[in-house]
């Protein structure tokens, strides 16, 4: 028997071993995660997330609406605001655009007028409170609000004032920035139930949503009444509808309300109110709390930095808010066309916010939502099939066609190439190509001039070096395939990017169509005006956006060492970003490095894939310190449905998918002195950082397994083995760790 031999069956039989004891370890201290997650973290600032009860994916998000408008308001609510103008049965979390704050209802003590457009109740935070599945407030009315929810179906309990004459509104023309209602109706089934929808027209131009609703309490009518304001000037017509249910004074005791959704039909949402099948809120409650236990012991770790744990559980729970259902239990759905469809199996899932996700939620859910990842894969499978293309950002089924790049294409492409089970990969490959194919979205002139040129359309230096990572995925998946020719024709499109590369400048800038570059030209420049290169940002973070050819973009600069310093000077410059319509997006500058929007979260893991990844370390624990912090607004920008957490989440445990599909996990530096990664059933990946201190961000050395460990990354297959990854940490740089070829991440070049 060689000595390799022995290693390896040494090697085996210590991951099996220490798989065997974690299993053991963690399952005693894998609970009561809860207490650790702050929902009203991002709720501040430019964050963007709701502070309102929800469980995990769920259809329903019920949370408190101020009534104010605004970028800081798109999920309806913002910290800074005092006001409440209704509960809300749906909302986004942490996008840029404003939408959905679907089913609002309000309890107040007696009728709320017709005309009262701007009804709000004053509120102060100390009389708040936000847990897991659970939020509650006391108003300045004296009516305390408390909610939770399964995921169809959210759960109110009222505690009205002595003496008051109770009356709950469903307020189906409450609307936030771009959204506006087209038709509403409410009508009275019983002296408990009430069931109605909302039609709506706003990001999503399409969107539908019925509701049902029961009372603990019969209510003593139903008062339905058209606000004049919504007449149609040219018909004279009134298409809304909002409605007031009143009761008797309860005598202090309280009233509890169920709202169930459907997108199908009333009927649909009467069937979904059995979710909750007695008024026994506090069990609702903890079964909540329960669902969101599961996911968070998914990921345990261990520190004495309490603000750490707060941070990253707050994180990984905001990984979990999107996608979200969208499709009855019976795994039925109406989609944006008016088609009422069945899935063949599993769920359907809407908010796909790709621009954002694919850089790290998308590859975190292949390992934390295995199962349920399946669904969310097929539900952009779904859309293809109803619209002929995958989706670009995909609210209640309607494509917005909200930002750049087909970016369903390397989530599909990074579960293909993981072997996804549930997921037909020629199915997959055929959407991805006939997408890369579309007659929108300058591609056409993409595939025709080797680029986008910018006389052709705007954001052309965005799109080319998205498309090219894009098509890069496709051929990836094709060469897995055994399909040669295409893989050849997308790798050459991958290439892209070259072509705006300006040697002399050292940026990715724009050409026009006859080959000449785009003046005037100034790489601090960001502009949302329909005329600039780049889509949220500017020529400093989309030069590095080459995540699948880093040492193929180095070589333009013609050395790794120039590349390097080019990178070193993006830390290092002005922060000052030009441009009288600069986007608000381009935020958590460390130089002109913009951790606050996407485009930047890959960047710092790049001195990885030339020989310098002790600079990576350092990088990256700057940004853990600097832009994620445990109070409301704690996040560095918009929390983009999960992104701005992914990273985080991945970061905080020492990795991140540099490239999204490429399969492998680069090294950052861990701030945990263990974490346990739970792969499957008593089968975990235990990374622990050894000699771990706040002043110890550079990596010394590595084990796998108890064996010397040189790669800077690790792989997906090896990860989902398990076992130990060990590094050791220290205060000074070991240069000579990581600095051979042979232990870089992948690039074509």
């Amino acid at each position: 028997m060689t000595i390799r031999k022995v290693k390896g069956i040494f090697a085996d039989r210590f991951s099996l071993i220490l798989v065997v004891f974690i299993g053991l370890s963690f399952s005693a201290n894998a609970q009561n995660l809860s207490h650790y997650v702050d929902p009203f973290i991002g709720t501040g600032g430019h964050g963007h997330t709701y502070p309102g009860a929800t469980v995990p994916f769920g259809m329903v998000q019920l949370s408190p609406d101020n009534g104010s408008e605004g970028w800081d308001w798109c999920s309806g609510y913002n910290y800074v605001d005092s006001t409440i103008a209704g509960f809300s049965h749906m909302h986004l979390s942490g996008t840029g655009c404003g939408d959905w704050c679907d089913i609002s209802v309000m309890p107040n003590n007696g009728a709320i007028p017709d005309t009262a457009a701007d009804f709000r109740v004053k509120f102060r935070h100390d009389k708040e409170d936000a847990t897991l599945g659970y939020y509650g407030v006391k108003m300045e009315n004296g009516i305390k609000v408390e909610l939770t929810t399964t995921e169809r179906c959210g759960f109110h309990r009222y505690e009205f004032p002595k003496g008051s004459k109770p009356v709950v509104k469903f307020n189906l023309t409450y609307m936030i920035n771009w959204d506006s209602t087209a038709e509403s109706y409410i009508t009275r089934i019983n002296d408990s139930t009430i069931v109605g929808y909302r039609s709506s027209i706003g990001w999503a131009r399409v969107q539908k949503v019925y509701f049902a609703a029961r009372t603990s309490v019969p209510f003593n009518h139903l008062y339905t009444y058209k606000p004049g304001r919504f007449k149609d000037p040219k018909t004279g017509n009134i298409n809304v509808e909002n409605g007031e249910i009143f009761f008797n004074d309860p005598g202090g005791k309280q009233i509890l309300m169920k709202v169930a959704l459907s997108t199908v039909s009333t009927d649909k949402a009467l069937l979904a109110l059995k979710e909750i099948g007695d008024w026994d809120f506090e069990r609702v409650v903890r079964e909540a709390k329960q669902k969101w236990e599961n996911e968070l012991t998914k990921i345990v770790v261990k520190t004495s930095d309490e603000k750490l744990k707060r941070i990253f559980y707050t994180g990984l729970y905001h990984t979990c808010l999107a996608p979200v259902l969208y499709s009855d239990a019976d795994g039925q759905y109406k989609n944006a066309n008016g088609k009422t469809l069945m899935m063949k199996k599993g769920q359907r899932y809407t908010v796909f916010s790709l621009w954002d996700t694919f850089r790290g939620l998308n590859p975190l859910f292949t390992i934390t939502q295995t199962d349920r990842n399946v669904d969310i894969l097929n539900s952009m499978l779904a859309f293809s099939d109803e619209t002929g293309l995958l989706p670009v950002w995909d609210l209640s089924t309607y494509e917005t066609g909200c930002m750049s790049g087909y970016h369903a294409v390397p989530v599909l492409a990074d579960a293909v190439l993981k072997n996804t089970a549930g997921l037909d990969p020629e199915r997959a490959y055929d959407a991805m190509r006939k997408t890369a194919f579309q007659t929108v979205r300058g591609t056409p002139d993409y595939i025709k001039y080797g680029y986008l040129p910018q006389d052709k359309g705007s954001y052309s230096v965005t799109i080319t070096l998205e498309y090219a990572y894009d098509d890069w995925c496709i051929a990836q998946v094709a060469k897995k395939l055994g399909k040669m020719e295409d893989y050849r024709m997308f790798m050459n499109r991958g290439a892209a990017y070259k072509q705006l590369f300006d040697k002399q400048s050292g940026f990715i800038r724009g050409r026009n169509s006859d080959g000449k570059w785009v003046l005037p030209f100034d790489p601090y420049m960001a502009s949302t005006d329909g005329k600039s290169m780049y889509e949220e940002g500017n020529a400093w973070q989309y030069t590095f956006f080459v995540p699948h050819d880093v040492r193929g973009l180095a070589m333009q600069y013609g050395s790794i060492d120039k590349f390097v310093l080019k990178l070193d000077s993006l830390f290092s410059v002005s922060s000052a970003v030009k441009g009288e319509s600069a986007p608000p997006d381009v935020s958590g500058l460390i130089g002109q490095y913009a951790h606050g929007n996407e485009p930047s979260h890959h960047i710092a893991y790049m001195y990885s894939f030339v020989g310098q990844p002790w600079k990576t370390q350092e990088k990256v624990r700057y940004i853990i310190d600097s832009m994620y912090h445990d109070h409301p607004d704690g996040y560095a920008g918009n929390e983009d449905c999960g992104q701005m957490s992914a990273w985080a989440v991945w970061s905080m445990m020492g990795l991140y998918p540099a490239n999204p599909a490429g399969g492998e996990y680069v090294f950052g530096s861990p701030v945990f002195d263990q974490v346990s990664i739970k792969i499957a059933a008593n089968k975990y990946m235990v990374i622990r950082a050894l000699n771990n201190r706040k002043d110890h961000p550079y990596i010394q050395s590595v084990k796998l397994n108890g064996m010397p460990y040189t790669k800077t990354y690790i792989n997906h297959s090896e990860l989902m083995k398990g076992g130990l990854l060990e590094f050791t940490m220290g205060d000074k740089p070991n240069k000579h760790w990581g600095n051979m070829p042979e232990s870089w991440p992948a690039s074509v070049n």
